[in-house]
This record gives C-alpha cells, sequence and structure tokens, in this order.
C-alpha cells in the first residue's frame, strides 16, 4: 500500500496520560501531513488492568482534541474489527503458518521447569532467556504431545548466530547480535497472543504504514522485523520516542495529578494549549514559533525534529503557553468560559460578568485562578492594615487614612455610578490634592478589596461593587485605620 496509514492503539486502563496522548498527536498529525489515514485500534486484552468506561475517556480526549479518526471501533472500515478482543479467533492460525515455515515451534515447558531455568540464571548472573529446550523436538514428538493434551505455547524461532539490523528513522540503523534474543511466546496456553504478536499482526493486516511508539519497545523491534520477514510482509516505518519526565529523575506521576490529559482540563487548561505544549515535548520546530494550532502543527511537523532525549514537562511553561491562549480567545467567548468560575465566588445576581471577565482576562493564565481573583466581591475579606504600605506607591497606614477621608465625600457626591465619573471625580481630587496617583488608589484598592492584587484597580472595583457597598468599605477602611 502507498498510502500512509498510522495507528494509535492505546489499551483502556482509566485515563488518557500525556506520554499517550503525545503519541497519538504525533501519529495523527503523520497521517494528515502525508494525506493518509489515522487508525484507532482499542488493545483490550490485558483484562488485569482493563478499566470499566475507559474506552470512552479515549474516544472523548481524542476527540475533545481535534485528533478525529478515519477508521475504528466506533465507526468501523475495512480492516475491523477494530477492537483486539474481537479478534482474538485470528492469531493462531498466523502463528500456526510460521510453525510450518520452520519460523516458530510448539514448546511444552512447564511452569515450573521455567521458573527453575530462570532462578539458575539469576543465580549464576546470567540473563534469564529461554533455553531453547523444546526448539528441535522431532515432529513425532510433538504430535505425540499434541494428541496427549500436554499444554504448550507456541515461540518464536530466533536464528542462533549472525545479527538482525532494523531501521528507525530518529535512531537510524541498529543491530543486534541474534544470540540476545529470546525465543519470545507468539501465543500462550490459553490460545491467545501476546501483546507483540498480535501486535505485528493487526499492524500487517490494517496495512499500518508507520509505528509510532515508546523507545521502550525497542529492544523489541529486531523481534518484529524477523516476524514480519518470516512472513514475508513490508516492515512498516519506525518511530521510536523518547519518554516524557517530570524531572531528570522521575516520570510523571498519576498521583502528583500532573500525568493525565483530565488533570489538566480539572486544573484549567485549555485543550488547544495542551495540545501545542506537548507536540514540542520532543519536537523541535524549524523557526522561533512555539505556538501553533493543530492545523500549523501539520504543516510544520517533520519527523526530523523528534529529538531522541527525554522531555522535561515544564508546568511553569505550559502554564504560560495557556495564558498566550487565553488573550488571544474572543472576548465574548473569554466571558462565556469564565463565568462559571466566577460564579463561585460571586454570587450576587446583578453583577456585571461581562465587566469583571474584561479585567480577568489580562489577568488570567489558569480559569482555576479566577475563583480567588474575586472572592472579595461578596463578602469583604479580613485584612490587614499593612496592606496600606506600598513602597513604590509611597503610602503607609497615616496618609492611607487622610486618602480615605477626602475619597469618602467625593464618592458620596457621584450621582451616576460609571467607570468614567468615578474616573474623572477621583482624578479630579488627585489633582485638587497635588499628589501622586498611588497615593489615593491604593488605599481605595485594598479599602474596597481588603487584597494586594485584584483584576482591575480601585475604580475599576468600586463600579463592580456598586455605590453603597464601595462606600461602606471606604468607611470601614477608616474605622481601622483610626
Amino acid at each position: 500500500m502507498n498510502k500512509v496509514r498510522t495507528r494509535f492503539a492505546p489499551s483502556p486502563t482509566g485515563y488518557m496520560h500525556i506520554g499517550n496522548l503525545r503519541t497519538a498527536l504525533f501519529t495523527y498529525i503523520i497521517a494528515k501531513k502525508n494525506k493518509g489515514d489515522f487508525i484507532l485500534r482499542i488493545e483490550d486484552t490485558d483484562r488485569e488492568r482493563y478499566v470499566e468506561g475507559a474506552t470512552e475517556v479515549i474516544y472523548n480526549t481524542l476527540r475533545e482534541c481535534g485528533l478525529n479518526w478515519d477508521e475504528g471501533p466506533d465507526i468501523g472500515g475495512p480492516v475491523g474489527p477494530y477492537i483486539q478482543s474481537e479478534r482474538m479467533g485470528m492469531f493462531k492460525k498466523y502463528a500456526e503458518e510460521l510453525v510450518e515455515k520452520g519460523e516458530a515451534y510448539y514448546c511444552f515447558c512447564d511452569k515450573d521447569r521455567l521458573e527453575e531455568l530462570k532462578a539458575v540464571q539469576e543465580a549464576s548472573g546470567v540473563m534469564p532467556m529461554y533455553d531453547r529446550h523444546c526448539r528441535n523436538l522431532s515432529k513425532e514428538e510433538v504430535e505425540k504431545k499434541l494428541k496427549e493434551g500436554v499444554p504448550y505455547v507456541i515461540r518464536q524461532k530466533v536464528p542462533l548466530d549472525g545479527t538482525t539490523t532494523f531501521h528507525d528513522e530518529l535512531y537510524g540503523d541498529i543491530t543486534v547480535e541474534n544470540s540476545t534474543l529470546d525465543d519470545q511466546i507468539l501465543i500462550k496456553t490459553d490460545g491467545l497472543p501476546t501483546y507483540n504478536f498480535a501486535n505485528v499482526v493487526d499492524d500487517h493486516l490494517m496495512g499500518i504504514t508507520h509505528v509510532v511508539r515508546g523507545n521502550e519497545y525497542l529492544s523489541s523491534a529486531p523481534k518484529y522485523d524477523l516476524l514480519y520477514k518470516a512472513f514475508g510482509w513490508e516492515v512498516p516505518v519506525y518511530i521510536h520516542v523518547e519518554h516524557i519526565m517530570k524531572d531528570k529523575q522521575h516520570k510523571l506521576s498519576k498521583r502528583d495529578g500532573d500525568a493525565s490529559y483530565e488533570d489538566l482540563m480539572k486544573k484549567g487548561y485549555l485543550k488547544e494549549a495542551v495540545i501545542n505544549y506537548i507536540a514540542l515535548l520532543g519536537w523541535a520546530p524549524k523557526g522561533e514559533n512555539e505556538i501553533f494550532s493543530l492545523e500549523e502543527l501539520i504543516d510544520e511537523f517533520d519527523i526530523s525534529g523528534i529529538s531522541k532525549s527525554p522531555a522535561i514537562f515544564d508546568p511553569a511553561k505550559l502554564r504560560a503557553m495557556n495564558g498566550v491562549y487565553i488573550k488571544k480567545m474572543d472576548d465574548a467567548e473569554f466571558a462565556r468560559k469564565a463565568e462559571p468560575y466566577i460564579r463561585q465566588t460571586v454570587k450576587k445576581p446583578d453583577a456585571d460578568i461581562s465587566f469583571i471577565a474584561s479585567l480577568l482576562k489580562p489577568r488570567t493564565e489558569l480559569f482555576t485562578e479566577i475563583p480567588e481573583q474575586v472572592d472579595f466581591i461578596d463578602t469583604l475579606p479580613e485584612y490587614d492594615n499593612s496592606l496600606y504600605c506600598h513602597k513604590k506607591m509611597k503610602t503607609n497606614e497615616e496618609n492611607s487614612l487622610a486618602s480615605l477621608k477626602e475619597i469618602l465625600p467625593v464618592l458620596e457626591e457621584v450621582t451616576d455610578w460609571t467607570t468614567d465619573n468615578i474616573h474623572e471625580a477621583l482624578f479630579s481630587l488627585i489633582e485638587r490634592l497635588g499628589v501622586k496617583n498611588g497615593i489615593v488608589l491604593w488605599p481605595l484598592r485594598v479599602a474596597v478589596s481588603g487584597k494586594s492584587f485584584t483584576p482591575g484597580g480601585g475604580i475599576e472595583l468600586c463600579y463592580i461593587l456598586g455605590k453603597e457597598e464601595s462606600l461602606k468599605r471606604i468607611r470601614k477602611g477608616i474605622e481601622k485605620l483610626s
């Protein structure tokens, strides 16, 4: 097949890890960059780790991120089924075909013998590996044991000498000594395939041309190649990517709440920012720009830009990138997305949500930061008078008290409570007093919010609170400072 076909083949084990999502992203981009097909295959045969509902998590995450598949379990396609557990009946015949070709063999070694062998090898400091005890059984011996119903597995017959060379797009040609390769199990005693064997067969039957996976599978690649060659099948293009790390020593941890797509969504990140950021984890664009939409990533992406070094997940960089995406949002869209977070602490039904959102937008990197930024609106928090002391503004408790006493009658006179009128009244006061803006505006901000950091300054905060509440809080400030 000349058409590029890639596949993302996750196991439904509970959540979408960032590393898995990056693999899906690279796989999708490679397909779309080459006008090819992106296939979703669910590998659900590990029943011990299977989590109910996890397949839906995979569907929802990919769809939310715009990684729409061309073929898959829910939409079908010409090479289905696309759920591995529904394909189980087909693998044994392929293993038996290899036995007939002399590329695989029946192994009747029981569990006790294998465990004893492993213990002896480990005690001798030898890498545990099957000793090929059943590799040269005669055809008659094999048939006799099969008739007797002796349990068996089918193993790959790896060459005993020479080398196997496979090619990876990042690492180039890699050659390994065949003597270091184990005769891996292809079919288990229950008749089901191992992960490695099912992967090779499924990828061939689905016409997969490019395989993106973690570089922990580099050691298995020569055995994959030998299987492809034993069948006479074309070997796909391999792209083995490095891990994403929390730091130089540790992988990302679900326990720390930073390893899954769902965790990041709960923390208030935008999906567009997450996709953009994880694309840069292990891949570098050619220019200086780092902000890309999914469509722009497809245009810009080149396999040669993928790094062979582990990528470090930097929450600060993701947070900053999220802030860039928030600032690029349409004001109305930001207000719509911000409203649920504003409403967590602002219960007043007449609150001007659009105006509050306009103040929050340039100061927000995460939506989950919003409730804490506006929690003073409904209720003035308890605060310490030390907030009135600001070196840069040259304010202290004494001149702040004097300023609030001047501000109170001026704002009492404002009849039409708009930001323009509040601004005009306060700046007329500043001009009359002949002082710097901060001498008046800083004490006002503290008095009406009880905070040193707020979305907007004293003028905007007074407008949000309304005249009655603003004057009430200014009076309380005067009382506290007195």
